[in-house]
């Protein structure tokens, strides 16, 4: 009977939970669907998951669904904005509820949240974004029907959670972040107690203040719950704001139209250790080993009622009197402090909340320093009233407080100022009703930092303070090689301070030193690492941030310093005007001594997009070419063969680009033209290579005579590349023209023609003009082409000399065998004529007309070819043409020599018998 009993009780044991394992394949989708349609049909808006699971055998007798990757998504009019993100949501219910139809209420006994974020919204229209509840009618929300969800909650978790709330009516920013919340207790009776821990770090902003940034909060309270009357009371809590500890009495109760509030709340003892928790962790540094003295006391009371026109009234006090602290490394105490400070609204209207600080006050060593203020209608139209007087020996700071390890302060500071304003004023610029009055002077000021290439001293530093200005009436600093002076005006320093304006002002500034390397911090070694090896440095990516322009400033500096350095430049004399505004710095009227010259440039300098630009106009008069060719990288680039040339040049400059991050000019971005003059040249060719080469391939030229004196030329430059204007060079009665061009990175791509006279070009040449004794041949020119390419530091030249050369002497080869071919037929035309005309012996004349006969026919024949030779040339081999006309230059001369002697022996003989 027993071993009976046992397997009918093992077969249904196994039936459960083959039905525990089977049963969320069957329900995932039904429970997907019915929290799907629940939520939907009760909001406005989307509410949407990835996916649901469905488990009964961890939880049981429970059910346990999750779901993931959760969000809700807003309607008009925040239609597309998403309320609730979250990684998972998991409940937790009866297996019953399961089988619940779509339309019956689910009761929810846990929640689990992990991973949420809940963006909560308020527009200029005071319309809330989670305000999704649809409207429903008193018949469609009695029992038993639409009920939804019902939470007859144990126990919740929230974790790694947000809440955002931003008010744009209110101007208000409050979030709560990093929340890691549980609560335990039986939330289905009328009357309960919730347990709570809370832990999280919270930021708000109200009106451009930041009034909390992160603070830790930490909250451990017992809540009792009242669902019937809707009434949460504090029974036993205990709150820490950073570090300082709280404790509550009281209730919130939530009522139809409005909230019920009466809490009282105070720090649970007096230790001064409880003002220092107030200040934020990373400034308090370590306050459980501060030796304090005296008290600190927080007390605070909230009542009354929050509705849309009311909060509660309240009264938050804070106290000390005769305090002091000391941490335990450092050499001095801040002692005598004293706080008396309330934060106060008795009407329950928000704008009359006011902030009365009657004292607030401390001493380092005999050094005093206090302010008194009043600041009320805190949320309306804020009036500020305060006077800060006071002596600070700002090297004690360091030694009572611990400062940041690279900071070092040292100097005097003395202030006694009073102000009296109110935000609308400010906020629409009427800077004559406010009240600022009194000075503020600091001498033998040194600041040090690891953000500084040098330690910066101010000697003297003194201001003035009056309704509409701020005047500077001396600064006299140094830092580094710099010295400093400068004096000015501040005109919005309220508008600045609380109405985000710009900056405006006007100033002075005159420097006999400065050096710009002094405010010029060196790489570090990743940095140095990341630039190594890179020959296009400017075109690596910059990854950190770049320096900016500030966006407040707008002001004029008139500027003026005896000696400004810069890398390896000595400028001298430097003056002009600096115009800052809109994130921009405009140069005009700049003018400098440099290289023995006259630099004067005007131009403009925009951080305002993510790569700064630059614009800029140079005017250079009587400058040492070699100097400023070798120092200035820009000028470098653009014409590196200049940096032979010993002289001067006037020069124009015009060039834009992008700028890197140490605001050197990003070389292969540049775009501009360029106008030079060179006045006095020489040329030191054992500088270039280019040069060299082409004094070796052109050993006639000796390049260093040539004649620059007054040359002119021009060149433009874009997307790295130079192109130069063609210009012509003088070298004796040569003429060079120049054309071509070279990118930044010194590749070069330059044609030299070269009118080259013929008496340059070798002997064969020489020896052919000395024949032909010609006039008009002694100014005969031959363009000789030298390619230069190649780099600047390794050129490949090239030329056509060789060729040049053998086309000259082939032309005057046809040149001499022309010039005797025309004397030929010259004498023979004058022979034959003499001869016709002549007079003799009838002998003697056939005679003669024999010998002409002969002559002509071979002077002709010679010269222009008999049948027979013509027959000849027919039956034997070929003869060069270069061979025959040699063979017919020869002949002539003979036959021509022939006639000519035979005509002065018949001549002689004629005499002779005339004689007779």
């Amino acid at each position: 009977m027993f071993k009976k009993v046992a397997k009918i009780v093992g077969i249904v044991v196994l039936v459960i939970i083959a039905l525990l394992i089977a049963l969320p394949f069957f329900l995932e989708a039904k429970i997907g669907d019915i929290i799907r349609s629940n939520v939907n049909n009760n909001i406005e808006g989307t509410f949407d998951f990835a996916d649901a699971d469905l488990s009964l055998i961890s939880s049981f007798p429970n059910a346990e669904v999750s779901l993931r990757d959760i969000s809700l998504v807003n309607s008009a009019p925040f239609e597309g904005d998403t309320l609730f993100l979250g990684k998972e949501v998991s409940l937790t219910m009866r297996i019953s509820e399961l089988f619940n139809g779509g339309d019956e209420a689910i009761s929810v006994k846990r929640l689990f949240v992990d991973g949420a974020h809940i963006n909560i919204l308020v527009d200029k229209a005071e319309n809330a974004n989670y305000d999704i509840a649809k409207e429903t009618t008193e018949a469609a929300g009695s029992a038993g029907e639409g009920e939804g969800f019902k939470f007859a909650l144990e126990s919740y978790e929230i974790r790694n959670s947000k809440i955002s709330y931003n008010d744009l009516a209110a101007a208000m920013n409050l979030e709560v972040s990093e929340i890691q919340h549980q609560g335990k207790g039986d939330l289905s009776a009328e009357k309960s107690e919730l347990d709570t821990e809370t832990n999280a770090l919270v930021s708000f902003r109200m009106d451009s203040t930041d009034y909390l940034s992160k603070n830790p909060v930490k909250l451990d309270a017992l809540i009792g719950v009242d669902l019937k009357e809707n009434k949460y009371s504090f029974l036993r809590n205990e709150a820490f704001v950073n570090q300082l500890p709280l404790i509550f009495e009281g209730f919130v109760k939530v009522n139809d139209d409005s909230q019920e509030v009466d809490l009282t709340f105070k720090t649970p003892s007096s230790d001064f250790k409880n003002f220092l928790a107030v200040i934020p962790a990373e400034y308090s540094k370590n306050i459980e080993n501060v030796t304090t003295t005296g008290d600190f006391s927080v007390q605070g009371v909230i009542k009354g009622i929050v509705d849309e026109e009311h909060i509660p009234t309240f009264k938050i006090a804070l106290h000390s009197e005769d305090a002091s602290f000391k941490y335990p490394d450092l050499p001095k105490s801040v002692t005598h402090i004293d706080i008396d400070a309330d934060i106060v609204n008795t009407t329950g209207i928000s704008e009359d909340t006011y902030v009365d600080v009657r004292k607030a006050s401390f001493m380092i060593d005999e050094d005093r320093f206090s302010l008194v203020s009043k600041i009320t209608e805190l949320a309306g139209n804020t009036r500020v009233s305060a006077q800060l007087v006071g002596r600070i020996n700002l090297a004690n700071l360091s030694q009572a407080y611990p400062m940041e390890q690279d900071m070092d302060l040292k100097g005097i500071l003395n202030a006694d100022i009073s102000t009296e304003f109110d935000m609308a004023a400010v906020e629409n610029k009427q800077y004559e009703k406010t009240k600022t009055s009194g000075q503020l002077e600091v001498r033998s000021f040194q600041y040090n930092s690891a953000e500084m290439a040098q330690p910066v001293n101010l000697n003297a530093l003194s201001m003035s303070f009056n309704p509409q200005t701020v005047t500077l009436k001396e600064l006299q600093g140094t830092t580094g090689k710099t010295d400093f002076s400068a004096t000015g005006t501040l005109t919005n320093l309220l508008g600045f301070v609380f109405n985000d304006e710009d900056v405006k002002g006007t100033f002075d500034l005159s420097s006999n030193t400065f050096s710009l390397n002094d405010f010029m911090v060196a790489d570090s070694p990743a940095e140095k690492e990341k630039g190594s090896g890179d020959k296009k440095a400017e075109d690596t990516v910059v990854t950190e941030e770049q320096l900016k322009i500030p966006a407040f400033l707008d002001c004029t500096i008139r500027a003026s310093a005896k000696e400004v350095l810069y890398d390896n430049l000595v400028l001298t004399n430097v003056g002009g005007t600096l115009r800052i505004r809109d994130q921009k710095a405009i140069l005009s009227d700049m003018t400098s001594s440099v290289f023995g010259g006259r630099l004067a440039f005007n131009g403009e300098v925009s951080t305002k997009e993510a790569t700064p630009v630059f614009a800029m106009d140079l005017g250079m008069e009587n400058l040492r070419i070699a100097e400023t060719f070798k120092a200035i990288e820009l000028f470098d680039a653009i014409a590196p063969i200049a940096k032979i040339i010993e002289g001067k040049l006037n020069s124009k400059v015009s060039l834009s680009g992008n700028l890197k991050e140490d605001f050197t000019p990003v070389l292969q971005s540049l775009s501009g033209n360029l106008l030079a003059e060179i006045l006095s040249p020489d040329i030191n060719t054992e500088n270039s290579k280019i040069l060299s080469q082409l004094s070796d391939k052109l050993q006639f030229i000796k390049l260093d005579n040539l004649n620059l004196q007054g040359l002119k030329t021009a060149l433009s430059f874009e997307d790295g590349i130079v192109k130069v204007k063609p210009f012509t060079l003088n070298y004796q009665d040569i003429a060079i023209d120049i054309a071509g061009g070279h990118t930044f990175d010194q590749k070069l791509d330059y044609n030299a023609t070269i009118q080259v006279p013929a008496k340059y070009l070798g002997k064969e040449v020489t020896s052919l003009l000395a024949r032909l004794n010609e006039n008009e041949l002694n100014a005969l020119t031959i363009p000789v082409t030298a390619q230069i390419g190649g780099n600047y530091t390794a050129p490949v030249v090239s030329t056509n000399l060789t060729a040049g050369v053998k086309e000259l002497t082939a032309k005057l080869i046809d040149f001499e065998k022309q010039r005797l071919i025309n004397q030929g037929k010259d004498k023979a035309r004058d022979l034959i004529g003499g001869i016709l005309s002549g007079s003799g012996k009838t002998a003697d004349s056939a005679r003669q007309k024999d010998s002409v006969k002969v002559g002509v026919k071979d002077v002709l024949g010679g010269v222009l070819g008999s049948a027979n030779s013509k027959k000849d040339t027919v039956s034997a081999k070929p003869v060069p043409k270069e061979v025959k006309e040699e063979q017919a230059k020869e002949k002539a001369k003979s036959i021509l020599g022939g006639l000519l002697g035979k005509k002065k022996q018949d001549t002689v003989k004629a005499k002779k018998d005339s004689v007779n």
